[in-house]
């Protein structure tokens, strides 16, 4: 009963709030009384299941799912969250923790780690993708659910804990001490001059540390003789609002209109205007997108394309223009609840519509793109008088389809990698010269920063192929020789992540990214129309 008491109180603050105008403000009193009515038929019902239901009870699971099943009548995007995605949201958001600096998932049981972060306790200990986690501080964790596992892997700055990793090619447990420490998850996941102008850099997700990482990525970049930039900001699925306006800023001169919102709530209708002249507003810009491009990453994309300041290269965005306020509720669980719409400077509100169930919208990513069609009633304008159109997200200025790390794979192709299969191969590799693990293992193949994929290791990856049921057939045989250049770059750029560095993994991978090779040849353009903004930026001055 005492939870039930708690989860109520936790559904009252939610209703309770929106009495007071917390949430939605002063207009929806008029309803109170009708408010007030539901709240006691939830309350009643929930009494009369905890005491007169057959069976047992979980009040907890029975409120949380409520509040859930009362969220997702609204839109894709308001939600409940327990108390454990509540702090993973936090987490994410202020991009750090105490830890070891790994995610882990279970797979057969086993607790596998699935990333790591270069320079954590994790990485200079020597632990890398793949490895299972098979005791904790002793103790067997096999058969242990991730937030148990979680619970005794994190702990304070400092304190140690010892863990026995199960590894291909190792006969026994490799036993390992690591030193728990503050883990600062990064947003910039790759920073690299392409030659000897072109800076480039991949900001794959947006917390509140994104735009001072992005700053000192630049003025890395203005150090190694950066003249032109492409800002790679495919896959990121966007993050705090104030975020996406700083980024924005870096690129814009003071004054330029970056987005607005619109909503119900007290203070939901705001412009937000560049507050100074961004650093690199002087630049020729190229920016990649594709379909898993959303929200913070698309008010970045809109105010570059609105302003003419940069040109749009990939796959028409995600179409997220829904803004979240994330409201702490009770007992740490959090709700987070759409305020308002955002609108690009041209005026463009670019929200998807979605169907009932949202099926349609939640598996867009999935589906084959091509550029779409338009009534003149959506058409917007660029500061330069280019067409631009509302509707579905961020269309490219130049579209080119790219949905895994910029190519565009058969079926076979995308089935590898949803499987993991790249990442599965990487494991049999050591990095030569590697001493943190001292027990070099058998079987195990070492190469250095620079190797080649050659023939040999396609036959080996082929027998792996085969060795996990993947049969090649005369079909799939057509589609290995297809996706050759694929597999090949994605076989490098896993063993370069398990074994280098994510700079070194994402340089060779650029080199064979389509998207990425047809970007470079348009930076002619970009200057062009950057000098059109200028003129744009002189006319609107006047």
């Amino acid at each position: 009963m005492r939870n039930s008491r708690i989860l109520t109180t936790a559904v009252a603050v939610v209703i309770g709030s929106a009495l007071l105008g917390g949430l939605f403000g002063g207009r929806v009193l008029a309803g109170q009384d009708g408010l007030s009515q539901h709240y006691e038929a939830f309350t009643t019902a929930l009494a009369a299941i905890e005491t007169t239901y057959v069976g047992e009870v979980d009040s907890e699971r029975l409120v949380y799912q409520a509040i859930g099943g009362m969220l997702q009548t609204l839109d894709p995007h308001s939600s409940f969250m327990d108390p454990r995605s509540y702090a993973q949201l936090r987490e994410r958001q202020e991009g750090r923790y105490y830890g070891l600096g790994i995610t882990i998932r279970v797979i057969d049981r086993a607790i596998t780690v699935m990333n790591l972060f270069e320079g954590s306790p994790a990485y200079r200990t020597g632990i890398r993708r793949g490895d299972v986690i098979a005791r904790i501080a002793g103790e067997n964790a096999i058969g242990i659910t991730s937030d148990e596992a979680v619970k005794q892997l994190r702990g304070p700055k400092g304190s140690t804990v010892v863990v026995s990793i199960r590894r291909r090619g190792y006969d026994r447990l490799i036993e390992l001490e690591v030193e728990r420490d503050e883990i600062s998850i990064p947003t910039v996941q790759g920073t690299f001059m392409i030659d000897d102008t072109i800076g480039y850099v991949r900001l794959r997700d947006f917390s509140e540390t994104s735009s001072r990482e992005l700053r000192a990525a630049l003025r890395e970049l203005d150090e190694l003789g950066m003249e032109e930039l492409l800002l790679d900001i495919r896959d990121n699925p966007g993050g705090p609002l104030d975020q996406a306006i700083r980024v924005s800023n870096e690129f814009l001169p003071r004054g330029d209109l970056i987005v607005y919102t619109r909503g119900r709530i007290q203070n939901s209708d705001q412009d937000y205007h560049a507050r100074e002249d961004g650093d690199h507003n002087d630049i020729p810009l190229v920016v990649l997108v594709n379909r898993n491009s959303a929200s913070a990453s698309e008010i970045v994309s809109g105010a570059i394309q609105d302003h003419d300041r940069g040109l749009i290269v990939g796959e028409t965005t995600f179409g997220k223009a829904l803004v979240q306020s994330v409201y702490r509720v009770s007992q740490e669980a959090g709700l987070a609840l759409t305020t308002a719409r955002y609108y690009t400077p041209s005026g463009r509100m670019i929200q998807r519509p979605w169907d009932g169930t949202f099926d349609e919208y939640l598996t867009y990513a999935m589906r084959d793109q091509k550029p779409a069609d338009h009534a003149m009633s959506e058409r917007r304008l660029t500061d330069a008088g280019r067409e631009v159109f509302e509707g579905g997200g961020i269309e490219p200025d130049h579209f080119i389809s790219g949905p895994i790390e910029g190519f565009d794979p058969t079926a076979f192709g995308r089935l590898l990698a949803a499987r993991q299969e790249f990442a599965t191969f990487a494991e049999r590799f050591s990095a030569e010269g590697d001493t943190r693990i001292k027990d070099e293992g058998s079987g195990r193949q070492r190469v250095s920063p620079g190797f080649v994929i050659d023939d040999a290791m396609m036959a080996d990856f082929r027998s792996q192929l085969e060795s996990r049921r993947l049969t090649l057939d005369e079909e799939v045989e057509e589609a290995f020789v297809s996706d050759a250049a694929f597999i090949r770059a994605m076989m490098h750029y896993e063993i370069d992540l398990a074994l280098f560095s994510l700079d070194e993994a994402r340089r060779n991978l650029t080199a064979h990214d389509p998207q990425v090779q047809y970007a470079l040849t348009l930076f002619p353009e970009a200057a062009r129309l950057l000098n059109v903004s200028r003129q744009a930026g002189v006319v609107a001055a006047r």
